[in-house]
Protein backbone atom coordinates (compact mmCIF):
# COMPACT_ATOMS: atom_id res chain seq x y z
CA UNK A 1 0.00 0.00 0.00
CA UNK A 2 2.80 2.43 0.90
CA UNK A 3 4.62 1.63 -2.38
CA UNK A 4 1.49 2.28 -4.43
CA UNK A 5 0.87 5.60 -2.71
CA UNK A 6 4.51 6.60 -3.21
CA UNK A 7 4.27 5.85 -6.94
CA UNK A 8 1.07 7.86 -7.18
CA UNK A 9 2.66 10.77 -5.34
CA UNK A 10 5.46 10.89 -7.93
CA UNK A 11 3.05 11.13 -10.85
CA UNK A 12 1.89 14.46 -12.26
CA UNK A 13 -1.40 15.79 -10.90
CA UNK A 14 -3.90 18.04 -12.62
CA UNK A 15 -3.70 21.84 -12.63
CA UNK A 16 -5.63 22.08 -9.34
CA UNK A 17 -3.05 19.97 -7.56
CA UNK A 18 -5.47 17.03 -7.10
CA UNK A 19 -5.04 13.44 -8.18
CA UNK A 20 -6.28 12.56 -11.64
CA UNK A 21 -9.02 9.96 -12.12
CA UNK A 22 -6.64 7.03 -12.92
CA UNK A 23 -4.55 7.92 -9.88
CA UNK A 24 -7.60 8.04 -7.63
CA UNK A 25 -8.83 4.69 -8.99
CA UNK A 26 -5.46 3.03 -8.34
CA UNK A 27 -5.32 4.49 -4.83
CA UNK A 28 -8.85 3.28 -4.12
CA UNK A 29 -8.04 -0.25 -5.30
CA UNK A 30 -4.94 -0.27 -3.12
CA UNK A 31 -6.92 0.78 -0.08
CA UNK A 32 -9.62 -1.81 -0.77
CA UNK A 33 -7.01 -4.59 -0.96
CA UNK A 34 -5.49 -3.41 2.31
CA UNK A 35 -8.93 -3.31 3.95
CA UNK A 36 -9.70 -6.90 2.89
CA UNK A 37 -6.30 -7.99 4.15
CA UNK A 38 -7.02 -6.56 7.59
CA UNK A 39 -10.55 -8.01 7.62
CA UNK A 40 -9.50 -11.52 6.55
CA UNK A 41 -8.55 -12.86 10.05
CA UNK A 42 -11.83 -11.57 11.52
CA UNK A 43 -13.88 -13.07 8.68
CA UNK A 44 -12.19 -16.46 9.08
CA UNK A 45 -12.82 -16.42 12.85
CA UNK A 46 -16.43 -15.36 12.30
CA UNK A 47 -16.96 -18.19 9.82
CA UNK A 48 -15.67 -20.71 12.37
CA UNK A 49 -17.56 -19.33 15.38
CA UNK A 50 -20.87 -18.39 13.71
CA UNK A 51 -20.90 -19.83 10.20
CA UNK A 52 -20.28 -23.48 11.10
CA UNK A 53 -22.99 -23.72 13.81
CA UNK A 54 -25.42 -21.98 11.46
CA UNK A 55 -24.61 -24.41 8.67
CA UNK A 56 -25.10 -27.39 11.02
CA UNK A 57 -28.44 -26.02 12.21
CA UNK A 58 -29.67 -25.60 8.64
CA UNK A 59 -28.48 -29.11 7.79
CA UNK A 60 -30.24 -30.65 10.80
CA UNK A 61 -33.46 -28.91 9.76
CA UNK A 62 -33.56 -31.20 6.71
CA UNK A 63 -33.14 -34.36 8.80
CA UNK A 64 -35.07 -36.32 11.43
CA UNK A 65 -32.27 -35.85 13.97
CA UNK A 66 -33.08 -36.67 17.60
CA UNK A 67 -31.17 -35.39 20.60
CA UNK A 68 -30.62 -38.89 21.96
CA UNK A 69 -29.06 -40.18 18.72
CA UNK A 70 -27.75 -37.50 16.37
CA UNK A 71 -25.60 -39.98 14.49
CA UNK A 72 -28.59 -41.80 12.98
CA UNK A 73 -30.17 -38.71 11.45
CA UNK A 74 -31.69 -39.24 8.00
CA UNK A 75 -32.28 -36.66 5.30
CA UNK A 76 -36.02 -36.03 4.96
CA UNK A 77 -36.09 -32.86 2.87
CA UNK A 78 -38.65 -30.18 3.80
CA UNK A 79 -40.79 -32.39 6.05
CA UNK A 80 -39.83 -30.45 9.17
CA UNK A 81 -40.92 -27.22 7.51
CA UNK A 82 -44.11 -28.32 5.74
CA UNK A 83 -45.43 -31.64 4.46
CA UNK A 84 -48.83 -33.01 3.40
CA UNK A 85 -49.70 -36.48 4.68
CA UNK A 86 -53.09 -38.21 4.56
CA UNK A 87 -55.01 -35.00 4.02
CA UNK A 88 -53.23 -33.10 6.80
CA UNK A 89 -50.44 -30.53 6.80
CA UNK A 90 -47.55 -31.12 9.19
CA UNK A 91 -44.37 -29.22 10.03
CA UNK A 92 -43.36 -25.99 11.68
CA UNK A 93 -45.22 -23.82 9.17
CA UNK A 94 -48.42 -25.78 9.83
CA UNK A 95 -48.14 -25.53 13.61
CA UNK A 96 -50.45 -22.98 15.22
CA UNK A 97 -48.11 -22.64 18.19
CA UNK A 98 -45.30 -21.55 15.86
CA UNK A 99 -47.42 -18.77 14.33
CA UNK A 100 -48.51 -17.73 17.81
CA UNK A 101 -44.81 -17.50 18.74
CA UNK A 102 -44.12 -15.44 15.59
CA UNK A 103 -46.91 -13.03 16.47
CA UNK A 104 -45.71 -12.73 20.08
CA UNK A 105 -42.15 -12.06 18.91
CA UNK A 106 -43.13 -9.41 16.36
CA UNK A 107 -45.50 -7.73 18.80
CA UNK A 108 -42.91 -7.73 21.54
CA UNK A 109 -40.20 -6.39 19.20
CA UNK A 110 -42.34 -3.62 17.72
CA UNK A 111 -43.64 -2.31 21.04
CA UNK A 112 -40.45 -2.65 23.06
CA UNK A 113 -38.11 -1.19 20.42
CA UNK A 114 -40.46 1.74 19.80
CA UNK A 115 -40.77 2.56 23.50
CA UNK A 116 -37.04 2.11 24.11
CA UNK A 117 -36.17 4.39 21.19
CA UNK A 118 -38.50 7.16 22.35
CA UNK A 119 -37.52 6.91 26.01
CA UNK A 120 -33.84 6.47 25.13
CA UNK A 121 -33.95 9.63 23.03
CA UNK A 122 -35.55 11.58 25.88
CA UNK A 123 -33.00 10.28 28.39
CA UNK A 124 -30.11 11.05 26.02
CA UNK A 125 -31.33 14.63 25.53
CA UNK A 126 -31.53 15.09 29.30
CA UNK A 127 -28.06 13.63 29.86
CA UNK A 128 -26.63 15.76 27.07
CA UNK A 129 -27.62 18.95 28.90
CA UNK A 130 -25.23 20.57 31.37
CA UNK A 131 -26.31 20.34 35.01
CA UNK A 132 -24.73 19.67 38.36
CA UNK A 133 -24.15 15.97 39.05
CA UNK A 134 -24.51 14.94 35.40
CA UNK A 135 -21.75 12.32 35.65
CA UNK A 136 -23.45 10.65 38.61
CA UNK A 137 -26.81 10.60 36.82
CA UNK A 138 -25.21 9.07 33.72
CA UNK A 139 -23.69 6.28 35.78
CA UNK A 140 -26.98 5.64 37.61
CA UNK A 141 -28.96 5.45 34.36
CA UNK A 142 -26.73 2.62 33.09
CA UNK A 143 -27.36 0.38 36.12
CA UNK A 144 -30.42 -1.44 34.68
CA UNK A 145 -28.51 -2.24 31.50
CA UNK A 146 -25.48 -3.47 33.48
CA UNK A 147 -27.54 -5.96 35.49
CA UNK A 148 -27.54 -9.44 33.89
CA UNK A 149 -30.83 -10.31 32.19
CA UNK A 150 -31.44 -13.38 34.34
CA UNK A 151 -30.97 -11.35 37.51
CA UNK A 152 -33.30 -8.64 36.20
CA UNK A 153 -35.95 -11.20 35.27
CA UNK A 154 -35.79 -12.89 38.68
CA UNK A 155 -35.89 -9.53 40.47
CA UNK A 156 -38.93 -8.36 38.51
CA UNK A 157 -40.56 -11.77 38.91
CA UNK A 158 -40.49 -11.29 42.68
CA UNK A 159 -41.67 -7.69 42.40
CA UNK A 160 -44.61 -8.77 40.20
CA UNK A 161 -45.68 -11.68 42.39
CA UNK A 162 -49.44 -11.60 42.87
CA UNK A 163 -49.29 -12.31 46.62
CA UNK A 164 -46.22 -10.58 48.06
CA UNK A 165 -44.92 -8.51 45.13
CA UNK A 166 -44.09 -4.89 45.87
CA UNK A 167 -45.59 -3.71 42.58
CA UNK A 168 -49.10 -4.86 43.55
CA UNK A 169 -48.56 -3.47 47.04
CA UNK A 170 -47.75 -0.01 45.64
CA UNK A 171 -50.65 -0.02 43.16
CA UNK A 172 -53.09 -1.13 45.88
CA UNK A 173 -51.78 1.60 48.17
CA UNK A 174 -52.34 4.23 45.47
CA UNK A 175 -55.82 2.91 44.79
CA UNK A 176 -55.04 2.15 41.13
CA UNK A 177 -56.15 -1.49 41.43
CA UNK A 178 -58.72 -3.17 43.66
CA UNK A 179 -57.14 -6.64 43.76
CA UNK A 180 -53.63 -8.05 43.23
CA UNK A 181 -52.73 -8.73 39.61
CA UNK A 182 -51.06 -11.92 38.41
CA UNK A 183 -48.65 -10.10 36.14
CA UNK A 184 -46.73 -13.06 34.74
CA UNK A 185 -49.53 -15.65 34.94
CA UNK A 186 -52.43 -13.74 33.42
CA UNK A 187 -52.88 -14.23 29.64
CA UNK A 188 -53.80 -10.56 29.31
CA UNK A 189 -50.87 -9.18 31.31
CA UNK A 190 -47.98 -11.62 30.76
CA UNK A 191 -46.66 -10.10 27.54
CA UNK A 192 -47.17 -6.58 28.91
CA UNK A 193 -45.09 -7.52 31.95
CA UNK A 194 -42.29 -8.86 29.75
CA UNK A 195 -42.30 -5.68 27.64
CA UNK A 196 -42.23 -3.54 30.80
CA UNK A 197 -39.16 -5.34 32.14
CA UNK A 198 -37.41 -5.23 28.77
CA UNK A 199 -38.03 -1.50 28.39
CA UNK A 200 -36.71 -0.86 31.89
CA UNK A 201 -33.55 -2.83 31.20
CA UNK A 202 -32.69 -1.83 27.62
CA UNK A 203 -33.67 1.85 27.46
CA UNK A 204 -30.24 2.82 28.92
CA UNK A 205 -28.57 1.00 26.00
CA UNK A 206 -30.49 3.10 23.49
CA UNK A 207 -29.81 6.23 25.51
CA UNK A 208 -26.08 5.50 25.54
CA UNK A 209 -25.86 5.11 21.75
CA UNK A 210 -27.98 8.20 21.10
CA UNK A 211 -26.00 10.22 23.65
CA UNK A 212 -22.77 9.34 21.84
CA UNK A 213 -24.29 10.69 18.61
CA UNK A 214 -25.51 13.87 20.32
CA UNK A 215 -22.07 14.66 21.70
CA UNK A 216 -20.56 14.49 18.21
CA UNK A 217 -22.88 17.13 16.74
CA UNK A 218 -21.33 20.46 15.68
CA UNK A 219 -22.12 23.33 18.03
CA UNK A 220 -22.13 26.06 15.38
CA UNK A 221 -25.60 24.97 14.13
CA UNK A 222 -27.09 25.45 17.58
CA UNK A 223 -25.32 28.76 18.11
CA UNK A 224 -26.73 30.06 14.83
CA UNK A 225 -30.22 28.83 15.76
CA UNK A 226 -29.96 30.51 19.16
CA UNK A 227 -28.90 33.80 17.58
CA UNK A 228 -31.80 33.61 15.11
CA UNK A 229 -34.23 32.95 17.96
CA UNK A 230 -35.49 29.60 16.60
CA UNK A 231 -37.63 27.61 19.04
CA UNK A 232 -35.78 24.63 20.61
CA UNK A 233 -38.49 22.18 19.51
CA UNK A 234 -38.06 23.24 15.89
CA UNK A 235 -34.28 23.01 16.25
CA UNK A 236 -34.67 19.43 17.47
CA UNK A 237 -36.80 18.30 14.53
CA UNK A 238 -34.96 20.30 11.86
CA UNK A 239 -31.35 20.01 13.05
CA UNK A 240 -30.78 17.46 15.81
CA UNK A 241 -32.97 14.61 14.57
CA UNK A 242 -31.68 14.61 10.95
CA UNK A 243 -28.07 14.74 12.16
CA UNK A 244 -28.41 11.80 14.55
CA UNK A 245 -30.57 9.73 12.20
CA UNK A 246 -27.71 7.43 11.03
CA UNK A 247 -26.72 6.66 14.63
CA UNK A 248 -30.38 6.24 15.56
CA UNK A 249 -30.84 3.72 12.76
CA UNK A 250 -27.85 1.72 13.96
CA UNK A 251 -29.21 1.70 17.51
CA UNK A 252 -32.66 0.57 16.36
CA UNK A 253 -31.17 -2.19 14.16
CA UNK A 254 -29.06 -3.51 17.05
CA UNK A 255 -32.04 -3.45 19.38
CA UNK A 256 -34.37 -5.00 16.80
CA UNK A 257 -31.98 -7.90 16.21
CA UNK A 258 -31.79 -8.51 19.95
CA UNK A 259 -35.56 -8.25 20.43
CA UNK A 260 -36.36 -10.72 17.67
CA UNK A 261 -34.07 -13.26 19.34
CA UNK A 262 -35.53 -12.72 22.82
CA UNK A 263 -35.34 -15.83 24.97
CA UNK A 264 -33.90 -15.49 28.46
CA UNK A 265 -36.20 -12.75 29.75
CA UNK A 266 -39.38 -14.47 28.54
CA UNK A 267 -38.27 -17.93 29.65
CA UNK A 268 -37.34 -16.86 33.18
CA UNK A 269 -40.46 -14.75 33.71
CA UNK A 270 -43.10 -16.99 32.08
CA UNK A 271 -41.30 -20.25 31.13
CA UNK A 272 -43.08 -22.07 28.25
CA UNK A 273 -46.33 -20.09 28.50
CA UNK A 274 -48.10 -19.93 25.13
CA UNK A 275 -49.20 -16.37 25.88
CA UNK A 276 -45.61 -15.07 25.73
CA UNK A 277 -43.77 -17.82 23.83
CA UNK A 278 -41.29 -16.33 21.37
CA UNK A 279 -39.72 -18.05 18.38
CA UNK A 280 -36.58 -18.75 20.40
CA UNK A 281 -38.57 -20.27 23.26
CA UNK A 282 -40.51 -22.40 20.76
CA UNK A 283 -37.28 -23.66 19.17
CA UNK A 284 -35.79 -24.40 22.58
CA UNK A 285 -38.89 -26.37 23.56
CA UNK A 286 -38.63 -28.55 20.45
CA UNK A 287 -34.88 -29.05 20.80
CA UNK A 288 -34.64 -29.72 24.54
CA UNK A 289 -38.03 -30.66 25.95
CA UNK A 290 -39.15 -32.77 22.99
CA UNK A 291 -35.57 -33.66 21.86
CA UNK A 292 -36.62 -33.14 18.22
CA UNK A 293 -33.37 -31.65 16.89
CA UNK A 294 -34.50 -31.66 13.28
CA UNK A 295 -37.84 -30.00 14.03
CA UNK A 296 -36.25 -27.50 16.41
CA UNK A 297 -33.51 -26.72 13.90
CA UNK A 298 -36.19 -25.94 11.32
CA UNK A 299 -37.75 -23.48 13.77
CA UNK A 300 -34.31 -21.97 14.47
CA UNK A 301 -33.63 -21.59 10.75
CA UNK A 302 -36.95 -19.82 10.25
CA UNK A 303 -36.04 -17.52 13.13
CA UNK A 304 -32.73 -16.74 11.44
CA UNK A 305 -34.50 -15.97 8.16
CA UNK A 306 -37.02 -13.73 9.95
CA UNK A 307 -34.25 -11.75 11.63
CA UNK A 308 -32.34 -11.43 8.34
CA UNK A 309 -35.47 -10.32 6.46
CA UNK A 310 -36.42 -7.69 9.04
CA UNK A 311 -32.86 -6.35 9.03
CA UNK A 312 -32.69 -6.11 5.23
CA UNK A 313 -36.09 -4.43 5.01
CA UNK A 314 -35.24 -1.92 7.72
CA UNK A 315 -31.87 -1.03 6.20
CA UNK A 316 -33.35 -0.78 2.68
CA UNK A 317 -36.31 1.43 3.55
CA UNK A 318 -34.27 3.41 6.05
CA UNK A 319 -31.66 4.18 3.38
CA UNK A 320 -34.34 5.23 0.91
CA UNK A 321 -35.89 7.65 3.40
CA UNK A 322 -32.51 9.00 4.42
CA UNK A 323 -31.31 9.60 0.87
CA UNK A 324 -34.63 10.99 -0.28
CA UNK A 325 -35.20 13.49 2.53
Amino acid sequence: MATAEAEIADRPADMAGNLTQPQRSQLTRSRVRAAWLFLAPMLVLLALVAGWPLFRTIWFSFTDANLSDLGSARFIGLENYLTYVDGEWYGVLADGEWWNAVWNTLKFSAISVTLETILGLIVALVLDASFKGRSLVRAAVLIPWAIPTIVSAKMWGWMMHDQFGILNHMLLGLGLISAPLAWTASPDLALTAVILVDVWKTTPFMALLILAALQMLPTDCYEAARVDGIHPVRVFFKVTLPLIKPALMVAVIFRLLDALRIFDLIYVLTSNSKDTMSMSVYARQQLVDFQAVGYGSAASTLLFLTVALCTVLYITFGRVRFEGR
